[in-house]
């Protein structure tokens, strides 16, 4: 009996676990391909649970990738001002704007900023991150515990660096930016 209990105890506990990592997994579709996501719920819940939010009711669709430094980041989720299909579409305002839900407080962590890392933007104030979000094309520590770590892409990096890059004399602005075309949950 007690063996057979083990066996149900281990039978829920991997059903249980695919499916929270299931729903944990998003696919940014890019001009290029997909790319796979992973979210890290445990260590920035309610960040996640906003990226959740605005991706799954579309908000994401269409934003332009305003901000885009080669060897460092491509920048984008400017859900106000950024989206392309959007009537406020405004590119040179392109990551000014946000959503209109409230800032989130940091969930600062000891993870790095490595390569495929996603990351709030945020203004100066710690506690401004509200939907703009990066994805580093290499490590960059100095970001480390300054920034809130999300998700990282565990599929389809190729794909990330073949966004159009900006301006190095213009802090990285993209004029004609690569977009995302649909962001959503698995």
């Amino acid at each position: 009996m007690n063996r057979f209990l083990l066996y149900i105890f281990i039978f829920f506990f991997l059903i249980t676990n695919q499916t929270m990592s299931e729903g944990n997994i998003m696919i940014l579709k890019l001009k290029d391909g997909d790319v796979k996501i992973e979210l890290y719920a445990d260590v920035a819940p309610n960040h996640v649970k906003r990226i959740k939010e605005l991706a799954d009711t579309g908000k994401y669709d269409n934003v332009v990738f305003h901000r885009v430094i080669d060897g460092f980041m491509a920048q984008t989720g400017d859900v106000k001002f950024g989206n392309s299909g959007s009537k406020d579409f405004n590119l040179r305002m392109a990551g000014m704007g946000g959503s209109d839900l409230p800032d989130l407080k940091q969930e600062f962590s000891s993870l790095p900023h490595d390569r495929g890392t996603l990351s709030m933007a945020r203004s100066s104030d710690p506690n401004s991150a509200n939907s703009q979000f990066f994805i580093c094309f290499k490590p960059a520590p100095f970001l480390d515990r300054q920034y809130t770590v999300f998700g990282k892409v565990i599929e389809g990096m190729e794909y990330v660096d073949k966004i159009k890059r900006g301006d190095e004399n213009n802090n990285g602005a993209v004029s004609e930016p690569d977009k995302i075309i649909s962001f959503k949950s698995l």
